[in-house]
């Protein structure tokens, strides 16, 4: 077997509503064979891979995949499966997998599901796979393969690029809101929310987090000031330059002391209860001299008792757990060393913060403490003994933590609460000694103070406490942000289809905004905020969406979702509150294993099916295809508003529709008119349509439709509605569709029809408009296939009797003059009279189609790219024509 390639696609796709990578393999020699045709392979397998005992298959139950190798099965189901394993092993937890027959007789494509978070580049996945592939020609190879060594370093990859414990709590926190939730790179960075709603948090400090409560939080002596001067119990404490500042400070302060750096974290470089002057001088060395550090020391007070960590998030205590430092108990015949090791076996410890709990050491600080104490690593506690390996109670040097939330007493959580108030922090974690947090706090001085204010807290003690229940720490911190009835989302339209995308989320968004929305908009042509263009690109996929979405001004979005964006990286958005699909006729076949009307369906049903439950559907009545979406839907037990929309309300799918008491809207005696059952409401004539020509394009009418019942769904009036449509002025709102230019004597329309559907319906508009004739210069977009090519070709020969042919800058793959020699084949097939001439270039062909047409016949004039056209009839001093 071979692994050609892998791509992710991060949104909501085809196969699932979650991330999913595809990799292309090639059995070669495998081609045609089954397990059966191996003796002993499934058994080697499953003796390499224990849990593949457990799969379910198709079977949907434990040892499915074992009765299907002992059925047969092919190799590239089995790869997959053995992926899924291994994903498991490293603690990938992934359990969807596909394996379908795709190209030639040996090729297949493997999807498998990834974590929603994982960073978007396919290194782990595609470095799992290739192991996977490694394991099962060892298996068919004879031998019992061990892939644990090869597993290793993809296992430390992973680790290094998943989310940190807090940051992926508060992800999963997020979703089970109904929150929006996006990573931004491979940061623990999270963006929440949709559009004016959109949020940042980054682990636990979120975009509302003061920055001067931050500077406070990061230097220990002014916190302890500013909680001081507010009357907060804190140790006392002062501020050592050099080792005998150091000494003084004991001097002053009295023994026992803690030495610790001004700005450190996570325990590193601090001492505690030391009251020797050699172990003061000590201690500033190592609390001074950290990597990252100012120099300068804090030396305070030591105050005994109990180690605490209290979570105060918007001005409340959430949790609260004791901390204990790092230590082992002996068993009585195992060294120090050996204990150590023992207890990091513990799956819940890790490396840093990627584990509820991390791992114990024996670096400098543990061995030092232990020689304190008259012990090395060699040493052999005796049964039942504690030792202590560090003094300072911190998770990341291995401390563990015992839930103590519901023991705090009212006098302790007001402190806390006080404590993150007078820093200004919405999120903060409290450390505090004291005898017991169960307790009123000690009127004795000096017996119970707050040690730190930590800005972006750690969650997880709180999270998966070594002891006692979990908290829902992170969903604290979403409530927050997003108080329960507080929205997270925008409006989203969201529109596919063959032909019409453009022109109709051009037409919702100028709806939107006349009604006083501010709306975020993607077409085909770049990304528009606000009727402004932000962003020139063809952002009709995920990734201009996301651009919408993540703006902060947007109160509505209206997406074009266009097939290639679909298929190469799934949806740019979880469940949109409106769907369009326009129609869905013959385009993009042969391209991404699109093969038929059909595979087209099944692509954009995607749009339909992700939408809110009780979200409406806009479909076209007229298109059998797109109708038919709704039957797919309530197989799927989907259950979305439906809407139809038709030229006519005789079209039977709107007609029986209307008759179930459904909503509809379709032209009735000349005026674009809201169905609801049997009530009628007129909004607008249809000979009022702007960029409609009086309704003779009737393509512009269906468009117009598709883009009321969108607005209407999302509480748009119908005055606005109607106000909008007889304002939305081609050549300004939506430039390259159906816009009439006139150039000396000639109206030269300007379209992107290319494929056979949106030919003839320009033909159609150009005989309503000017009657029979009319020459068309033309390209077609060199990505589709030859028998599209040629359909399309055919559809020019039966509107244009004279074409004049060009080809695109971007050949999209093709050879030079290919496309034309294809065009014109099309041509003649289509007409066997018609006059066709070659065109060197876009100028050439609409100079050459102004010759050849007669005074005041029109010309269509077929494009690829729109700035060029704009540029070349700004030469010949083309004015917008009136329609």
């Amino acid at each position: 077997m071979r692994l050609d390639h892998v791509r992710r696609i991060g949104g909501p796709n085809v196969y699932l509503n979650r991330p999913v990578a595809v990799a292309r393999l090639d059995l070669q020699g495998l081609t045609g064979h089954e397990t059966t045709d191996h003796p002993g392979f499934a058994e080697r397998l499953v003796a390499a891979l224990p849990g593949l005992r457990a799969h379910h298959c198709s079977a949907g139950r434990p040892g499915g995949l074992l009765d299907a190798m002992t059925r047969g099965t092919y190799f590239g189901h089995v790869t997959e499966h053995v992926t899924l394993e291994l994903s498991g092993l490293i603690g990938r937890e992934v359990y969807f997998g596909r394996t379908v027959r795709a190209g030639g007789p040996g090729d297949y494509e493997v999807i498998l599901e990834c974590p929603r978070d994982e960073p978007s580049g396919t290194a782990v996945v595609e470095k799992l796979i290739e192991l996977a592939v490694r394991t099962v020609t060892a298996a068919l190879a004879g031998s019992v393969p061990d892939p644990a060594p090869d597993l290793a370093p993809i296992a430390a990859e992973y680790e290094a690029g998943r989310l940190g414990v807090s940051t992926a709590a508060l992800a999963r926190a997020a979703r089970a809101r109904d929150v929006p939730v996006r990573r931004v790179g491979g940061l623990n960075l999270l963006r929440v929310g949709y559009g004016r709603h959109r949020r940042m948090v980054w682990a636990a400090m979120t975009d509302g987090t003061s920055a001067i409560g931050m500077e406070i939080a990061a230097d220990k002596r002014l916190a302890h000031r500013v909680l001081a001067d507010a009357g907060v119990p804190v140790p006392e404490g002062r501020v050592a330059a050099s080792p005998a500042e150091a000494l003084a400070a004991l001097r002053e302060i009295g023994a026992p002391v803690v030495v610790k750096p001004l700005s450190g974290h996570q325990g590193e470089g601090v001492h505690i209860e030391l009251s020797e002057p050699p172990e003061v001088v000590a201690a500033f060395a190592s609390a001074a001299g950290g990597e990252g550090r100012s120099g300068g020391v804090l030396v305070e007070s030591y105050i005994p008792g109990r180690d605490y960590r209290v979570l105060v998030v918007g001005g409340r205590v959430v949790a609260a757990a004791e901390l204990t430092a790092a230590r082992i108990t002996g068993d009585g015949t195992s060294t120090i060393a050996e204990l150590v090791e023992r207890v990091n076996a513990d799956p819940a410890r890790g490396e840093g913060h990627d584990r509820p709990l991390t791992r114990l050491a024996l670096g400098a600080t543990e061995l030092a403490l232990l020689a304190r104490h008259g012990h090395g690593p060699d040493a052999v506690p005796a049964d039942g003994e504690t030792v202590w390996l560090r003094r300072n109670a911190n998770l990341s040097t291995g401390g563990t933590s015992r839930d103590v939330t519901g023991d705090v007493h009212p006098e302790v959580a007001a402190m806390c609460v006080r404590a993150a108030g007078t820093v200004g922090m919405d999120v903060c974690g409290i450390d505090l000694r004291l005898p017991d947090i169960g307790a009123p706090l000690p009127a004795e001085r000096g017996a119970a103070g707050i040690l730190e204010v930590n800005a972006a807290p750690g969650l997880r003690m709180h999270l998966a406490p070594h002891e006692g229940e979990g908290r829902d720490v992170a969903g604290d911190i979403i409530d927050l942000m997003y108080p329960p009835g507080t929205p997270s989302r925008v409006p989203v339209v969201s529109v596919t289809g063959t032909n019409g995308k453009t022109t109709a989320v051009r037409m919702i968004a100028h709806m939107l905004e006349l009604s006083g929305v501010r709306t975020g908009m993607t077409s085909t042509e770049g990304v528009y905020i606000g009727g402004r263009l932000v962003h020139r690109s063809d952002a009709s996929g995920p990734r201009s969406a996301e651009i919408v979405l993540g703006d902060r001004s947007v109160e509505a979005a209206v997406l074009e979702t266009a097939r290639g964006g679909i298929v190469r990286r799934g949806l740019g958005y979880d469940r949109a509150d409106v769907a369009v699909v326009t129609n869905i006729t013959r385009d993009h076949l042969g391209m991404d294993g699109t093969e038929s009307v059909d595979d087209l369906v099944d692509i954009k049903a995607l749009v339909a099916e992700e939408i809110h439950r009780g979200g409406h559907l806009v479909l076209n009545a007229e298109d059998a295809p797109a109708a038919g979406l709704a039957d797919r839907l309530a197989v799927r037990r989907r259950d979305p508003r439906l809407c139809y929309f038709a030229m006519s309300a005789d079209a039977p799918v709107l007609a029986r529709h209307l008759r179930d008491g459904g909503t509809g809207y379709c032209v009735e005696h000349g005026w674009l008119t809201e169905a609801r059952g049997g009530h009628r409401t007129r909004v607008l004539p249809v000979e009022e349509i702007a960029g409609a020509y009086g309704g003779r394009a009737g393509h512009v009418v269906a468009n117009a439709l598709a883009a009321l019942a969108a607005a209407r769904a999302l509480g748009v009036s119908v005055d606005g509605a109607a106000e909008a449509l007889r304002t939305f002025e081609p050549h300004t709102r939506n430039p390259g569709r159906g816009c009439v230019y006139r150039v000396g004597d000639n109206p030269v329309l300007v379209d992107y029809a290319h494929n056979p559907a949106a030919i003839t319906a320009v033909g159609a508009f150009v005989r309503a408009r000017w009657g029979e004739g009319g020459v068309a210069a033309v390209t077609l977009p060199g990505d589709r296939s030859d028998e599209l090519v040629a359909e399309t070709a055919r559809s020019l020969a039966g509107a244009f009797g004279r074409v004049v042919v060009y080809e695109d800058e971007d050949l999209r793959g093709r050879r030079s003059g290919e496309m034309t020699r294809l065009i014109v084949q099309g041509l003649r097939e289509g007409r066997p009279g018609v006059l066709h001439h070659p065109a060197g270039d876009l100028k050439g062909a609409l100079t050459s189609a102004l010759d050849m047409a007669g005074p005041g016949e029109p010309v269509l004039l077929l494009y690829e790219k729109l700035q060029p056209v704009v540029e070349l009839l700004d030469t010949l001093g083309a004015e917008p024509a009136a329609p």
